[in-house]
Order: C-alpha cells, then structure tokens, then sequence
C-alpha cells in the first residue's frame, strides 16, 4: 500500500480527483494518508474531511522566517512519513531539506507542457494567459518528478490539450484540468503504486 501525502494550496479539485480514482479503483493499492495546506482557508481541507482524511494547515504566516516554516513543515511530513508526496497546485517553494530527503518521491502537476510556460512565477492563470498571449493551438499539462529546481525535474506523464478560438484563461484552465490534469496525475500515482514507472 502506497501511502501518499497530497499538498494544496487552494480548491483542491486535483485532490478531488485523486479521492475520486481511489475510491473508483482507477488508483489501485494507495491511501492519502494526510493533506497539508499552506492555506487555513482552502476548500481542500474542506474536501480531505468530507472523505474522512487527516488534514492538517502549516503556514508560513504562522512563522517568524522562512527557516522555521521550513523546518515546521518538514517536522509535520516526517510525522506523516509518506511514501509518496504529491503537488496538487501548492504555491509554496519545497525546501531544498525535503527535496534531499525524499529525492524521488515528491511529484507535482504542472498545468502545461513541459518546457513551455514554467518556472518561476508560472503557475495558475498566469500559465494559461502566457500560452494565449503565445497563440499556442496546443497546451497541456505535465506530471514530472521535483527538483532543485522550478518545474525542471524529470517528466512522467503529458497530455495535450487543444487551444479553442475565443478562449479566456479561465475557460482554458477548467478545460486543462478536465481533459489532462484530473487524468494524468491519478495515472501517475497508480503507475508509482504499482511500479509501473
């Protein structure tokens, strides 16, 4: 049994959709153990107890330094001790600590694809008003492994999606995460599972 630790910072939707193939079977040999949030406002709390998960809120706010959340929030997923950690839209840099100690074992969706439209300050609406702004026809979104870096560690699982005339990044982000993000990051976790990569 995998046991996976999912971090959010706002609605949770790719959370949802993780609760969802578990509970569907499409993950297979897995359970979310916990969910931390940056955020003590996010729905995804709201999400993670409506399925009966442990949640938990660790933020930077709540902290004097950078150093002291750092070292609070990696304290709080070594009590957790997950086999897998997993990015669903957390808006908070990883410290290079935990990236150290579980090198391989912390994945994140991107809603793009990789190269195109990452790194910093890429994230949320701003990916998808940079792939208009671009007049890409085709966007995505990846699942990769986390690094040092910003969106720069190794790829696991892409899927493209077609730009549509008109489009506003709103419409195109609900499309993104519909059509790729809710699909490939539980196919990611299944295949890590069940050792499929």
């Amino acid at each position: 049994m995998l046991n996976i630790l999912v971090c959010v910072s706002g609605g949770g939707t790719n959370l949802q959709a993780i609760i969802d193939a578990i509970n569907e079977g499409k993950i297979r040999n897995t359970k979310i153990k916990c969910v931390i949030s940056n955020n003590e406002g996010a729905f995804a709390l709201e999400r993670a107890k409506n399925a009966g998960i442990d949640a938990a809120c660790v933020s930077p706010k709540s902290y004097e330094t950078r150093e002291a959340f750092n070292k609070a929030f990696l304290d709080k997923v070594n009590e957790i001790n997950p086999d897998l950690i997993v990015l669903a839209g957390f808006l908070v840099v990883i410290p290079p600590a935990m990236i150290e100690q579980y090198r391989g074992k912390i994945i994140n969706i991107h809603p793009s694809l990789i190269p195109s439209f990452c790194g910093t300050g890429y994230y949320g609406l701003k990916v998808h008003e940079k792939a208009l702004e671009r007049g890409v026809k085709v966007t995505g979104a990846t699942v990769h492994f986390v690094d040092e870096g910003t969106d720069t560690g190794p790829i696991i699982l892409q899927k493209a999606v077609n730009v549509e005339k008109g489009d506003t990044p709103k419409q195109l982000q609900q499309r993104v995460m519909e059509q790729a993000e809710w699909i490939i990051l539980p196919q990611a976790i299944d295949m890590i599972a069940n050792n499929e990569l």
